[in-house]
């Protein structure tokens, strides 16, 4: 059939607009709107019937007067989101059954296919969508938007979903028994409370710990951005008893729903360390993109450790060089540590040592420097954990070791730094 029998068939159906017109042929011409391809055929077939043309209808019986209001929807959606921060949209729609019926009636009576042309939520959804980002000046993005609206048209409703920020950094602990994360009390489960009574493991504080990495950074980043909540994702994480130095661990703090996005980094890295009090200290803020998420958490980080090393009994100089000889570089094979068992699955890791180096400060004590393999348990390197880790110091010593100190002095990605520019975004 040609254009000219199809639109013909089309206008004989009854009342029919140009966009719903043109729309049965989206598919077989380019650079023209579906309006703009309407009004062609409506030319086409009155010259072609040799009768004076009319403009298209008040009304139509396709999409009931829908394809009128796009300028409307778009002003509509551009209110529903004043007072956020965004640089991104997408728009969908929710078209009633009785118009999406009445399209493929249309299709059906012209004898066209029902996939033919371009159906009428794909045509709402790219025509509001244009006016929308031309009066809010962003842009589209088919992935991952700052926003996502949806204008239902059975209920003339805009809705909004503002989709999280995303801050990357990284952080250095310099106080022990500071955990990464909140640490509900297991107790009383974070209720603080135990049969009507307080909870005697927590004081009733519903946490194990007063205070974490999250709990003295997250807040700062979810004032800064006026979002509803904030969530921390490190990667990896240290013991509670451990300092995390030098180059600090890498992190995400994700906002949800904020109303601000391009906050200034280097302020809010100035205010975090302000509210930290010196007990967490982070650095090299920047807006990074949801993907940095998942490449933060995943990634299987090396790390650098340094110890402090107190042993049961006497260590001689040189059976103490042969024991470091002996682990530099080894394959490491270790069940699942006794103090970890309780939330890690029972199973034995292969890890590599890196590189070790020690000082023996006298007979009974030392100072150890590892770089091993993401998921190394160094603690039990050094103590065997009564045989779990092998080869450990303890075990090629024949002597007891405890890490009395631990601090983490590097955490960085084996194959590619965490710095990669593709996981930020630009401010």
């Amino acid at each position: 059939m040609t254009l000219l029998e199809t639109a013909r068939a089309a206008l004989d159906s009854g009342p029919l607009c140009d966009p719903c017109l043109g729309r049965l042929v989206a598919d077989r011409s380019f650079g023209l709107t579906n309006d703009e391809r309407g009004h062609s055929l409506r030319v086409a077939v009155a010259l072609d019937d040799d009768e004076p043309f009319e403009d298209e209808p008040d009304d139509c019986w396709v999409c009931e007067g829908e394809c009128d209001r796009y300028d409307w929807w778009a002003e509509n959606a551009a209110a529903a989101v004043q007072g956020y921060d965004f640089a991104t949209y997408q728009i969908g729609t929710r078209v009633p059954p009785l118009l999406e019926e009445n399209d493929l009636l249309l299709r059906e009576e012209v004898g066209l296919d029902s996939e033919a042309g371009e159906l009428m939520k794909s045509e709402f959804n790219r025509e509001i969508g244009k006016r929308f980002g031309s009066l809010t000046d962003t842009e589209v993005d088919f992935q991952r938007p700052d926003v996502m609206i949806l204008c239902d048209l059975s209920t003339d409703e805009v809705e909004v979903q503002v989709n999280s920020a995303f801050v990357y950094g990284r952080y250095r602990k310099l106080e022990r028994d500071i955990p990464q994360t909140e640490w509900p009390c297991r107790d009383c489960n974070g209720t603080g409370r135990q049969r009507d009574e307080i909870c005697d493991g927590c004081d009733g504080t519903g946490y194990r710990y007063d205070e974490s990495v999250e709990q003295l950074t997250a807040p700062v980043v979810k004032e800064a951005m006026d979002g509803t909540s904030a969530t921390f994702h490190g990667a990896g994480r240290e013991d509670v008893d451990a300092l995390m130095l030098g180059g600090g661990r890498p992190f995400v703090i994700e906002v949800d729903e904020p109303r601000r996005r391009n906050v200034d980094t280097d302020q809010l890295e100035a205010d975090v360390n302000d509210f930290a009090d010196g007990k967490v200290e982070v650095e090299g803020l920047r807006l990074a993109t949801h993907d940095m998420v998942e490449r933060v958490k995943e990634h299987d980080a090396s790390k650098t450790y340094r110890m402090d090393v107190t042993f049961d009994g006497p260590v001689e100089q040189a059976d103490f060089d042969a024991a470091l000889a002996e682990l530099d570089g080894a394959t490491i094979h270790q069940d699942t540590p006794q103090r970890v068992s309780h939330r890690r699955a029972a199973k034995t890791r292969v890890r590599e040592v890196y590189s070790i180096e020690g000082t023996l400060h006298d007979e009974t004590t030392a100072e150890l420097e590892v770089h091993g393999a993401g998921g190394l348990y160094v603690k039990e390197l050094v103590s065997s954990d009564e045989g779990r880790t092998e080869p450990s110091l303890a075990g090629l010593l024949g002597v007891g070791a405890e890490v009395t100190a631990l601090d983490v002095l590097d955490v960085e990605g084996e194959e590619e730094p965490f710095e990669d520019e593709a996981f930020f975004r630009s401010s």
